[in-house]
Order: structure tokens, then C-alpha cells, then sequence
């Protein structure tokens, strides 16, 4: 049984949930209302076309710690994470205040994002200074900004992708002409959806056409269009596959973990789905402030990884109430949780792979992405030796 994280009160985080997708509505099939519009936007670098909701984090954090850190910390910490049970590590380091004690003095402040090109978007505009989020917006930022915006500086969880889809559908065969969705035009699971039928032989748009149309559409709108028939599938991170599959039906006609054999990464099945990345900017002016952040970050992967089953179920369906708004049933909970690994390493192998499939997926530029990983923090907070698979510092 493991020891209760120390939650003693201390500054409250202040949490601002920013939902993307949902402030233009374009014609699309079957009448779907998705940001498509803001998705183009945001990969070309056009305006930050996003929703927010201010709500208050009530989330307790401990004292400052007594190690504050050295040099020249940062005043304040703004920092990204989604509502879903990949980004437990987020969810747990700040509900139980692992990261805030760690940041010491630093104020930690938190927005919470509903899909990646909105929180790059938030990045790159200075609004949140890190964020956890999927590797092929990392990517593409890196990219788009010839390697000045943004260093991956650890990962998070690996797993936790399914394409799930109406009980009817049987094979890769009966896709065409079908409507599916992914959380947002060039996420990790947009890409992976848009990647994987190609395989199959189907061509696939950005902006929706193609032999089978992808709808990037908010995860909880994904749900009830799934519920009422407008939907024949998608690709989706935790706890949302779950949701599908055991409050709506559907089954599971692809388990992203199967299409990785572990050539690439060292570990059968595992592929990055949420890693933690840093503003190059202000890791050059506080690098103090960032290895605060990457000790609180691996107390809590750690915690998750010792956690009882009940224990680390309950923390996170708390967190998720204060993120997302709502806790999830136990069943759903407890399936997301066992399709999910969490590991402070990003496997850095696989991210060639990851930009090819952002490139033929039309979400990416083909470009050099040496220099894309920093774990040299990472490796000194933990002691160990993170491969940074040559593309970066470890």
C-alpha cells in the first residue's frame, strides 16, 4: 500500500479550460459542427481561434518546499495539460501539488487544453511557458519554427489509442465512404488515424475529403455524435476509447499498441502518447524552474507507477472532476488505466516515424529534428540514462 500524497494547502493554482475547435462551425458531412477552420488555422500559424471558460482549481498543494529552487527561478510556472487519463501525470502532480512543491516559491498556474495545436498555439504565444501534450504537435512546432520553439524535456505516458467504431463495422474494408473523427487536425491521434488508412490503401484530406472523411471534433461532442448515429468511429486517447466502447457501443477495431513492435522504442506496444514539453526561451532563462518542474513531474509518474489500483483510480477521477468537469464510472476508469503506461521516457526512437507520418498525413513539413529532445534535466533529477536516440541532448 502506498503513502497518501501530501496535499497540505497552499497556493492554489489558478486553471482556465481552453477547448479548441469550436468557435467556427464549416459545412461538413452529415452536419457535424467541428472547428476544421481553427485546426487549418492553427497549422499554418494563423490566429488562435479557441474558446475559454475560466473555472477555478480547487486542488490543494503542500507547502513550499524547504529545497526551493537555486538560481534564477522563474515567478511563475504556466503550465498545459488535457482532461484525460493520459495526462494522469498532470492531473495527479497537481492535484496532490508534487510539482508546486517542487517549484517552491514559483506560483504554478494551469490551463487546461482539449487537444494539442491549441496548447502549441497557447506555447508559442507565451501564454502557458510548458505543457504536456501528444508528440506530433510537438513536432510540428519544432518544425514549423526551425527548431526554436519548443524542447521535449520528458515523457509522460505511452499507450492509451484505439479506433474504435460502430459494431457493425468488421474490417478496414468497410471504412470507405465512412465519417470518422479524431480530437484535432494534427494531433497525435488525427495523425496516427490519417497514417494507419494509409495504410489500407484510402486517401484522406485535411480538410475532410477523401475515401473515408476524418472530423476533427472536441472529444465530448465525439460521444454524443457516436450516440446518436452521426459517427461510425474514432481515434481517440484514453479515458474517451473507453467511454465509447462502454457507454456507447462501439468496439475496438484498431489497439494502437499492436502497430508497434517495439523496433523503434526498445518496448513492444509502447508509443508515445503524452510527453512534457518546455518554451526554449524560458527553459534558456530558468532552468532552475524547469528541473523543479521535472522533479515534481517524476514524483509523480513514479506515484502512478506504485499507486494501488483504488488509490491512483480515485486521485485521478478528482482531478479529472476539476479539469474536465466530471469523474468518470469505474469501469471506464479502470479500462483506460490498463490500456496506459506511465514513464518519464518519451521514446525518443519512434519520433522519425512519428514526423513521416505527420508528413504524408499533410500536417507537417518534412524538416531535421535533431535537436528536438533536451534531457539532459531529466536524466540529472532521476539518474538515469534517457536516450535521446541522437535527436538531442541527454
Amino acid at each position: 500500500m502506498t503513502t497518501p500524497p501530501d496535499n497540505t494547502p497552499q497556493n492554489q493554482p489558478a486553471a482556465t479550460r481552453i477547448v479548441a475547435g469550436q468557435a467556427s462551425a464549416p459545412k461538413r458531412p452529415l452536419g457535424l459542427k467541428i472547428g476544421i477552420v481553427a485546426g487549418i488555422l492553427a497549422l499554418v500559424g494563423g490566429g488562435v481561434a479557441v474558446a475559454s471558460a475560466v473555472s477555478g482549481n480547487n486542488a490543494a498543494t503542500p507547502a513550499a518546499s524547504s529545497a526551493a529552487p537555486a538560481g534564477n527561478p522563474a515567478a511563475e510556472l504556466k503550465l498545459g495539460y488535457f482532461g484525460n487519463v493520459t495526462h494522469a501525470p498532470a492531473l495527479v502532480g497537481v492535484s496532490q501539488g508534487h510539482i508546486a512543491k517542487e517549484l517552491g516559491d514559483t506560483k504554478l498556474s494551469t490551463q487546461v487544453f482539449n487537444a494539442g495545436p491549441a496548447a502549441i498555439e497557447a506555447l508559442n504565444a507565451g501564454a502557458i511557458d510548458a505543457t504536456y501534450i501528444g508528440p506530433n504537435p510537438a513536432i510540428n512546432s519544432f518544425v514549423k519554427s526551425a527548431g526554436e520553439s519548443v524542447s521535449i524535456i520528458a515523457g509522460a505516458a505511452a499507450g492509451g489509442a484505439q479506433l474504435v467504431v460502430k459494431p457493425e463495422i468488421n474490417s478496414a474494408a468497410a471504412l470507405k465512404g465512412k465519417t470518422l473523427a479524431s480530437p484535432q487536425l494534427g494531433g497525435t491521434q488525427d495523425v496516427a488515424l490519417r497514417a494507419w488508412l494509409a495504410t489500407q490503401g484510402y486517401k484522406t484530406n485535411v480538410d475532410g475529403s477523401g475515401d473515408v472523411a476524418i472530423n476533427p471534433t472536441e472529444n465530448a461532442q465525439t460521444l454524443k455524435l457516436f450516440q446518436d448515429g452521426k459517427l461510425d468511429g474514432a481515434w481517440l486517447p484514453e479515458p474517451w476509447a473507453s467511454r465509447l466502447v462502454l457507454t456507447a457501443g462501439a468496439k475496438v477495431l484498431v489497439d494502437e499498441k499492436d502497430l508497434w513492435d517495439g523496433s523503434l522504442s526498445g518496448k513492444a506496444g509502447e508509443f508515445p502518447t503524452t510527453i512534457l514539453i518546455v518554451n526554449k526561451k524560458f527553459a534558456a532563462e530558468h532552468p532552475d524552474t524547469v528541473k523543479a518542474l521535472l522533479k515534481g513531474h517524476a514524483k509523480s509518474v513514479d506515484w502512478l507507477d506504485s499507486a494501488a489500483a483504488t488509490e491512483k483510480a480515485s486521485v485521478i477521477n478528482a482531478a479529472l472532476k476539476e479539469a474536465a468537469g466530471a469523474e468518470l464510472k469505474a469501469d471506464v476508469i479502470e479500462r483506460s488505466l490498463k490500456n496506459i503506461v506511465f514513464t518519464v521516457d518519451p521514446l525518443a526512437g519512434t519520433y522519425p516515424k512519428l514526423l513521416k507520418d505527420g508528413v504524408a498525413a499533410g500536417t507537417t513539413k518534412q524538416a531535421d529534428i535533431n535537436g528536438i529532445f533536451d534531457l539532459t534535466a531529466l536524466n540529472e533529477v532521476t539518474g538515469q540514462k534517457t536516450s535521446a536516440a541522437g535527436l538531442g541532448k541527454e
